[in-house]
């Protein structure tokens, strides 16, 4: 049998893909082709190029009460999508219709086959397609969700409503409705803004006591493995607070768009800023190359290749390196096979030039944050750090002090670290940030004054979504 080659896709069709967008794209099309089945690919293809851009696709969960039909509707109008409810499935297709009514005059749960049915029948019509949708209460369990899968039939967003059970119960009793328009009010939680609107507004009818008791139990036993049935695309929102509050919470986060790229993540600041932390705690998690790029080009001096020979001449005398000596290391790191998962660059194009000329390269980062610390802090973290030279280990004599007098008594102080070297540096990187921020006008700017777990959590959350 003949061995099989690897092939490895070029950088240049990688850049390109991810400039244009070409995977979310094409997992877009492969997905409405999956959903619509249209009798003629190529036409359907044709017309759905055209869309001006990404329409919305969100599932809204929760118990009952919890203002799920309130939020929906306010995201339909908001984003001009498709409200779909579980009424308005039982508008049409007559058989099904009719089994999927008597399921819920049963306080049955609908089947799973016969429920996915029913959401393909009404995504496939014209407005659902051109304007997306935004589905409301529709799913139970976890097998109706897994039916909506295999369908083809993925939310981009999935939002989980969650309130104390004491307030469901109260918001259950209190229920008005608008009978020109349908919507819910609250007498306590919403309230219409127009007085018009408030004058009309009648008693809506409620659940009993046991009726609702019955439908949150149902939700307690099955919200655990509904929720994991999206776990890589919902985020739960506190809904025990005011209205608008949930429902401007909701709309960021459907606004937000995953991100369908390899990682290239650079990481600028000053010393201090906590650069090697996060590059550290990014690559653990996400499986990505941890570049430092000043321990790069020491391992290159140290190697005894004909480029390490060059660049550790201007080590050995404190010079900086040249541009295009830095570039080459960089590019050729960049190269090896590993870095095809991602990677976080740091400690690296401090200097306008050198960030330009990485920009201009099939390895441009396609993330960049900027640390932000202030000059006082940077000497403060920075400056009273010392090296145990037996253990290797780093301590900070305020917030991570050696472990005995032994340890203290033997700590030693790197040059790099005396308080007007320290100053140096900072002043450096500050008198090159506006440059920097020039290069990279999307970059995105962290508080890194917080604690490292905060700083963590933003770096997560602007890597994943657009």
């Amino acid at each position: 049998m003949d061995k099989v080659k690897h092939v490895r896709i070029p950088l240049e069709i990688g850049a390109y893909a991810e400039t244009h967008d070409i995977l979310s794209l094409t997992r877009e099309l492969v997905r409405g082709l999956v959903i619509e089945q249209p009798e003629e690919p190529l036409e359907w293809l044709i017309r759905e190029l055209k869309k001006p851009e990404r329409l919305p696709r969100v599932l809204v969960l929760g118990p009952p009460a919890v203002g799920k039909r309130s939020v929906a509707s306010r995201l339909a109008v908001k984003l001009r999508a498709v409200h779909v409810t579980t009424e308005c499935l039982m508008d049409d297709y007559k058989d099904m219709s009719a089994q999927a009514r008597t399921c819920l005059k049963k306080e049955q749960e609908i089947p799973a086959d016969l429920l996915c049915a029913l959401v393909q029948h009404r995504l496939r019509k014209t407005d659902c397609f051109n304007r997306g949708w935004i589905l409301d209460g529709i799913l139970q369990s976890r097998l109706q969700a897994l039916a909506l899968q295999r369908a083809g039939i993925l939310p981009e967003h999935v939002v989980h409503l969650s309130a104390p059970e004491d307030v469901l119960r109260e918001r259950n009793r209190g229920r008005l409705l608008d009978p020109d328009t349908g919507d819910v009010y609250h007498q306590t939680f919403i309230w219409p803004d127009h007085t018009t609107v408030a004058d009309r507004l009648v008693k809506s009818q409620v659940l009993s006591e046991e009726t609702l008791s019955a439908r949150l139990h149902r939700y307690r036993c099955e919200i655990t493995g509904l929720s994991s049935a999206y776990k890589h695309s919902l985020k739960v929102f506190n809904s025990d607070q005011p209205h608008e509050d949930v429902y401007q919470q909701v709309l960021a986060f459907v606004q937000t768009r995953d991100c369908q790229r390899t990682p290239r993540v650079l990481l600028l600041g000053p010393p201090g800023a906590g650069k090697s932390l996060q590059a550290q705690r990014l690559c653990h998690k996400y499986n990505l190359v941890n570049i430092c790029c000043s321990e790069l080009l020491r391992a290159v001096a140290a190697d005894g290749c004909e480029l390490g020979v060059q660049i550790k001449s201007y080590l050995d005398v404190g010079r900086p390196i040249p541009d295009s000596l830095v570039l080459e290391v960089l590019e050729k790191r960049l190269n090896r096979e590993d870095c095809s998962r991602g990677w976080v660059l740091h400690d690296f194009s401090e200097e306008i030039n050198q960030a330009q000329a990485l920009k201009k390269t099939f390895h441009h980062p396609n993330r960049v944050f900027f640390l932000d610390l202030s000059e006082e802090e940077s000497l403060h973290r920075v400056s009273l750090r010392a090296t145990d030279p037996a253990t290797g280990i780093s301590y900070h004599s305020m917030s991570s002090p050696a472990p005995s007098a032994e340890v203290q008594s033997r700590l030693q102080t790197s040059p790099a670290h005396h308080r007007e070297a320290v100053l140096q540096k900072v002043q450096h990187f500050n008198s090159q940030r506006a440059g920097l921020s020039a290069v990279y006008p999307d970059a995105i700017h962290i508080d890194a004054q917080q604690d490292p777990q905060s700083v963590f959590e933003i770096l997560e959350k602007k890597l994943t979504t657009n």
